[in-house]
């Protein structure tokens, strides 16, 4: 810890001593009101930019200037452009400066009314989810499916070829994995979202968690003195329905911004999953069908205040509550070497579960000084809740299914408690020679579970205590970083960044007796560089180093039974994986994209599906098992072909090499894999769009897994009514319910395991959305600069 102190001291000078100088001020309008946010540049003779300013919302502005010659550039959109050359040798007073409509300004206005669909920038890939409206009435998790590079698969956010990401919303971490993170995501409305920034390798003031990147989901603000309220109702229709309400209000008024949200659905979905385990004594088959109740119901508040013109403070609140209770029936089959059925396993249970969340978060901003020097500090509280029972009884029959005795019977009851407090604290500082960020982070954890088994197969509950557990597991992490970027000359722009984390981690098992501790400092080094060929070339480079810390449910090393066949049990010596991430990226006229990177990666862990010959036992296990690398190019094309039709397009060509470095008795296997996606937007009048969807992922080979093909195909249809202030959307979602996971296969101790699951891909969706309140509304995100984590949580 000395030594992550003396980095602090050295990295986090305050740099708050300002220079005398002299000020420069005046007011901007037009004919006849005041222009707020107009960008005020001032230069040197030579035409480097010194310094700068925006208008506040009554047009005035002030700038801190050394004695000097200076030219004076304003020119916002929509105007003819103001210049003009001064000498400031005293503090002067420009008075109100009156600004000329353009000529142009119609025209640019039209041009404008829609913002590219996908925009490349140094760091990140920027997809704006508003211009595709198979998303109205769906959520946050079907947007993210929909952004390029971007596979959410059984329970798994991952970023094409690199992995499982971390999900932001607002820039602040969601502390969620697997199943819960998907869930979390389904209760925020993808209307909501302004867009999604895909960070493939995240700059040193994020988290280093993940070896997937960032995924950073920014929601919508209001526009300065307006209001709105948006309000949806959609039903999807699977096996079964589902109905979905969702209100939106934002109010922003002179130095007060407020905005709440409400989401509620209720309804069923339907998932079927098949499991085929090849067995040196015959094939063990086991299929179940579940419905699962989908009612939910969430909410955002968000406030904001300016205490001067330089500071504001704010709060935000989130909660998420929901009670996925399901009614389980498994069937398995058990068959001889002569392939014909031995006998016949009908397990029952009901599953009667209860989670939510809760995030609080304040934060403030202060500009320091007319250097833009801001200062930004961000407090965070976030509880995860979550509680399983489930009740069930495996009866064994005869292949004519005569009753033959009761395999199993219990009762599980689980109970996880998840806490984390942060603080962090960012500074971003520029300076002549180049723009400096750094800052802190401090992050505690803990997580508590319990596990009770009840053996009710006499029919009175009795407690197991070799089948239940607690386990305490607590985590604290304390990082620094600094981070800075210079622009070259008008081609080259760099960006370096350095972040240290240093970790404690303890796991207790009450049951088990068992402690295990961990304790590292790791520095993780980021490189950007970026060239400006000319007008319609553009490449980037990056380089950034990851770490991806396990679940705390791969942790726990208690055995789980998922029935009396198969359990699950965890791996308290887990260790975190590193990734070493290398990425080549060319933009042709900001339409034609081409991307090649390269990810290193060692100490992998993973599920391994291992399996017990001897007894025909399924075992779930977690492992550090392997290294290797993975690679790929990426083709993405984004144009108008005509006035009335749009195109967004991608190919993957991946590939990978994986080495297992401890003996799990398999042998691994790679081979390429191609992925295809095309969105088509019709407009088909002034009020009426289709748009057509199709993907395409071919069968693969990655270390212990094979992966079978996925495809969809989605139509959608949005009719506008009342000047576009209400909208009708219909959907069909994978029309040949072709999308889901199949032919998942891995092969361990000899025994094959072939795995499919269906959560109901296929569905037809109904949504209308009604939004009124005055005509200025607009997404404007507040440049926070803040962005946080609350750990990981699990199932």
């Amino acid at each position: 810890m000395k030594k992550a102190n003396l980095i602090i001291f050295l990295l986090l000078p305050l740099f708050c001593l300002a220079q005398s100088s002299l000020k420069l001020k005046g007011k901007v309008s037009d004919a006849t009101t005041p222009l707020a946010w107009a960008n005020v540049i001032v230069s040197n003779p030579e035409g480097k930019i010194i310094n700068g300013a925006t208008t506040k919302r009554d047009g005035t502005f002030e700038i801190d200037l050394k004695n000097g010659s200076y030219k004076i550039k304003i020119s916002p959109l929509g105007f003819s452009v103001w210049e003009k050359d001064i000498l400031i040798d005293k503090d002067i007073d420009l008075g109100t400066i009156t600004l000329k409509d353009s000529a142009t300004k119609l025209v640019e206005v039209v041009i404008k009314t829609q913002r590219n669909t996908i925009e490349q920038k140094i760091d990140r890939l920027v997809y704006n989810v508003g211009n595709n409206i198979s998303t109205v009435g769906g959520d946050a998790l079907s947007a993210l499916n929909t952004a390029p590079g971007v596979v959410v698969q059984s329970n798994s956010i991952n970023i094409l070829g690199k992995g499982a990401s971390r999900v932001m919303i607002d820039g602040r971490m969601i502390e969620l994995s697997g199943e819960e993170l998907n869930s979390f995501l389904k209760s925020v409305s993808a209307s909501d979202i302004k867009n999604i920034e895909i960070i493939s390798n995240p700059a040193a003031k994020y988290d280093a968690s993940g070896t997937g990147g960032l995924i950073n989901i920014i929601l919508k603000k209001g526009a300065p003195d307006s209001w709105k309220n948006t309000t949806m109702l959609s039903y999807d229709q699977n096996k079964y329905g589902i109905y979905t309400l969702r209100n939106n209000f934002f109010y922003n008024k002179k130095k007060f911004r407020f905005s709440v949200s409400g989401n509620g659905k209720s309804g069923y979905s339907n998932a079927v999953e098949d499991l085929y385990l090849y067995f040196p004594n015959g094939l063990s088959h086991m299929s179940s069908e579940s419905k699962i109740k989908e009612d939910n119901l969430s909410g955002k508040l968000a406030l904001d205040y300016d205490l001067s013109d330089k500071t504001t403070i704010g709060f935000q609140y989130l909660n998420d509550n929901k009670n996925p209770d399901f009614k389980s029936d498994i069937v398995i089959k058990n068959y001889n070497t002569s392939n014909t059925v031995d006998n016949i396993i009908l397990n029952n249970g009901f599953n009667n579960k209860q989670s939510g969340n809760k995030t609080y978060n304040a934060h403030l901003l202060t500009k320091l000084d007319s250097l833009n020097r801001k200062f930004t500090i961000d407090l965070d509280y976030f509880n995860y809740d979550s509680k399983f029972d489930r009740d069930f009884i495996a009866k064994t029959y005869s292949p004519d299914m005569s009753f033959l005795d009761i395999n199993q019977s219990g009762r599980n009851i689980s109970h996880q408690n998840i806490d984390n407090m942060s603080v962090k604290a960012d500074m971003e500082h520029p300076l002549q020679f180049a723009n400096l960020a750094y800052g802190f982070k401090a992050s505690f954890t803990n997580s508590k579970s319990d596990v009770l088994y009840f053996n009710t197969i006499t029919g009175t509950p009795e407690l197991d205590p070799n089948q239940s557990n607690v386990f305490e597991y607590k985590e604290n992490n304390q990082a620094i970083y600094i981070n800075g970027d210079k622009k070259l000359n008008d081609k080259f722009k760099i960006q370096l960044g350095l972040r240290l984390e240093n970790t404690q981690t303890n796991g207790y098992s009450e049951t088990l007796n068992q402690q295990t501790e961990n304790d590292y400092l790791k520095l993780f080094p980021t490189v950007y560089i970026a060239y400006k060929k000319n007008e319609n070339h553009d490449f980037n480079f990056n380089y950034g180093k990851r770490i991806n810390r396990p679940r705390f449910d791969l942790l726990n090393p208690f055995r789980t039974y998922i029935n009396s066949n198969s359990y699950s049990e965890g791996n308290p010596f887990l260790k975190p994986s590193f990734s070493d991430n290398f990425e080549f990226t060319h933009s042709y006229k900001e339409k034609l994209r081409t991307n090649i990177f390269f990810n290193f990666i060692t100490d992998g862990y993973g599920v391994i599906f291992t399996s017990n010959p001897t007894t025909n036992t399924q075992i779930v296990t977690r492992e550090n098992y392997y290294k290797g690398y993975s690679y790929g190019i990426g083709e993405s094309y984004s144009a108008s072909i005509t006035s009335w039709w749009e195109n967004e397009s991608s190919i993957y060509l991946l590939g990978s090499k994986t080495n297992f470095i401890t003996d799990i008795n398999a042998t691994p296997a790679n081979s390429p894999e191609f992925d295809f996606s095309t969105n088509n937007t019709f407009l088909l009048s002034e009020t009426t769009k289709l748009q057509v969807d199709y993907t395409y992922s071919s069968p693969y080979k990655s270390g212990l897994y094979a992966v079978g093909y996925m495809s969809g195909l989605n139509i959608a249809l949005r009719q506008d009514f009342l000047k576009k202030s209400m909208q009708v959307t219909f959907l069909v979602n994978d029309i040949f319910n072709t999308a889901s996971l199949k032919d998942f296969v891995s092969v361990v101790n000899g025994v094959k395991q072939v795995y499919s699951q269906n959560e109901s891909s296929r569905f037809l969706r109904v949504s209308l959305t009604y939004t009124f309140g005055n005509n200025k509304i607009s997404e404007k995100q507040r440049n926070s600069g803040n962005e946080e984590e609350k750990r990981r949580a699990s199932k």
